[in-house]
C-alpha cells in the first residue's frame, strides 16, 4: 500500500487554483466564504492550501461523490425546505412567520401543526431549582454554551419521566426545557415588565443595558428566524441521538455539543469582534483589509445555501433599523459588505446581523451564540419527534476503512 501523494501536501495560490481551474482571485472567495481554509508559514509572505482540502472542492464542483460518502443517506424531513434563497418552515415562509408571531407560537406551531395565540413556556420549580444549582456550580469563566449544555443534563436528572418517548410527554418535555434553559443562566441586567415572554427573559441574561420595545422585538425576531435550518451539524447530532432513543434532555445535550465548535455556533461571535474593531477604527476598509491579508473570510459574509442574500440577515436588519441605538453598527454592518464586495461580492448572513444586535445592546461577544443555542433547541426538538416516528437505530453507516490491509503482525 502506498501512501496518499496529497497527504501533508500544501498548494500556492497558482496551484490551488489550476487544480481548481479558476483565476487566483477566486481561490480567495472560496476562503471568504468558508469553502477553503489558507494558512501563511512564518516568514512566508503567500498563503497555501491543503491539497486535499482542494481536491475535495474539485469533486464537489463536480458533483462527484467523496470518499466514503456512498454511506450517507438522504433524510426525509418535513420541517424546513431551503430553496432560492428563501427558507420555508412546513411550507410556510420562515421570514413572514417571524414578522408576525412571537417565538413561543411559532416553535409550538412546528411541533404540533397548531397555532396557540399568546402561548407562553414556563419552567417546572423543581426543574429549574436543580439547573440553577448545577449552572451556578460551574467556574466563573465557563460560557454560556456550557451553562446550556449542564443546565439541560440537570433539568433531565431531575425529570424522572424524561424516558418516556410519548409524543405528548415529549412536548410537555419540550415546553419546560427551553425556558429552564433561559432562566438558569445568571442574570444580568434588571427583570423587564414583560418578562413573561421568552425574549424578554433572555435579554436580563444578555445585557444590563434597558431594553425598549423594538430591540425586545429585535431579540424575539432574532429567536423565530433561527428556530430551524434543515440539517445543520448539531441538527444532524439530534437526529442521530433521536435514532438512539435518547430522551429529549440528551438530544438537546447533543446539539449544544456540536454547537460548541468554532465552525458553527461560534460565527456570530467573530462577526461580533469584527464589528466592535471597526467602530473602535471609524472604518471597515482598514479591518476587511486585514482579514484578507491574513487569509481570513470575513466573519458574517456569505452562505454556502444562499448565493445571494441570507433572508434571515435582512429580517433581522428590517426590525434592528427601527432602533436609533442599532444604527451605528447597522451602518458598520453595511459598510463590511459594501467594502467585502470590491474583492468578492459576499452578502451578509445571520451572525453578522446578530452582531449588530449584540455590539448596539451592549452584549457580550459570545451572545449571539447563546441566542442561536436557545432559539435552536426548537428546531432539535421538531427533528427529534420526527425521528422517534423512524426506525430506531437507523443512523447507522458502515466506515469506509483505509487502514492497512490485514493481516499485520502484533505491534
Amino acid at each position: 500500500m502506498t501512501d496518499d501523494p496529497a497527504d501533508g501536501q500544501r498548494l500556492t495560490t497558482r496551484e490551488a487554483a489550476e487544480r481548481l481551474g479558476v483565476k487566483p482571485e477566486t481561490v480567495y472567495a472560496y476562503v471568504s466564504r468558508g469553502q477553503l481554509n489558507s494558512r501563511r508559514e512564518p516568514g512566508g509572505r503567500a498563503s497555501t492550501f491543503d491539497a486535499k482540502e482542494v481536491d475535495a472542492l474539485v469533486r464537489r464542483g463536480r458533483r462527484e461523490p467523496a470518499a466514503g460518502s456512498d454511506v450517507t443517506q438522504r433524510i426525509r424531513t418535513g420541517i424546513t425546505l431551503i430553496d432560492k434563497d428563501r427558507y420555508y418552515f412546513r411550507g410556510v415562509d420562515a421570514t413572514e412567520l417571524a414578522r408576525n408571531h412571537h417565538y413561543e407560537e411559532i416553535a409550538d406551531w412546528l411541533w404540533t401543526g397548531t397555532l396557540q395565540h399568546g402561548i407562553r413556556f414556563t419552567a417546572p420549580p423543581d426543574t429549574l431549582a436543580a439547573a440553577r444549582r448545577a449552572v451556578e456550580a460551574l467556574p466563573e469563566h465557563s460560557g454560556s454554551t456550557d451553562r446550556l449544555r449542564v443546565a439541560a443534563i440537570a433539568a433531565g436528572i431531575a425529570d424522572p419521566l424524561r424516558f418516556d418517548l410519548d409524543r405528548l410527554s415529549v412536548l410537555g418535555m419540550a415546553r419546560s426545557l427551553i425556558p429552564t434553559l433561559v432562566d438558569a443562566l445568571p442574570t444580568i441586567g434588571r427583570t423587564h415588565r414583560g418578562e413573561g415572554r421568552l425574549a424578554w427573559r433572555l435579554w436580563s441574561r444578555l445585557t444590563a443595558q434597558r431594553p425598549d420595545e423594538e430591540s425586545l422585538r429585535a431579540l424575539d425576531r432574532a429567536l423565530s428566524l433561527l428556530i430551524d435550518h434543515d440539517l445543520a451539524a448539531s441538527t444532524l447530532a439530534v437526529r442521530v441521538a433521536a435514532s438512539a432513543r435518547a430522551h429529549p434532555y440528551a438530544v438537546v445535550s447533543a446539539g449544544l455539543g456540536a454547537l460548541d465548535g468554532p465552525l458553527h455556533g461560534a460565527a456570530s461571535g467573530l462577526a461580533h469582534r469584527m464589528l466592535a474593531e471597526v467602530l473602535e477604527r471609524g472604518s471597515a476598509a482598514a479591518v476587511v483589509s486585514d482579514h484578507l491579508r491574513a487569509g481570513r473570510r470575513v466573519p458574517g459574509l456569505g452562505h454556502r445555501l444562499y448565493p445571494g442574500q441570507d433572508p434571515r440577515a435582512e429580517a433581522l436588519f428590517d426590525v434592528l433599523a427601527q432602533i436609533p441605538g442599532a444604527r451605528p453598527a447597522l451602518d458598520a454592518a453595511r459598510e463590511v459588505e459594501a467594502t467585502t464586495a470590491r474583492h468578492v461580492e459576499l452578502h451578509a448572513n445571520v451572525d453578522l446581523a446578530l452582531a449588530v444586535l449584540s455590539v448596539s445592546s451592549g452584549m457580550p461577544a459570545e451572545a449571539g451564540e447563546t441566542v442561536f443555542a436557545v432559539a435552536r433547541t426548537a428546531g432539535w426538538i421538531a427533528h427529534a419527534l420526527e425521528e422517534y416516528e423512524e426506525r430506531p437505530l437507523r443512523m447507522r453507516p458502515s466506515g469506509h476503512y483505509s487502514g492497512p490491509r490485514p493481516p499485520r503482525p502484533l505491534p
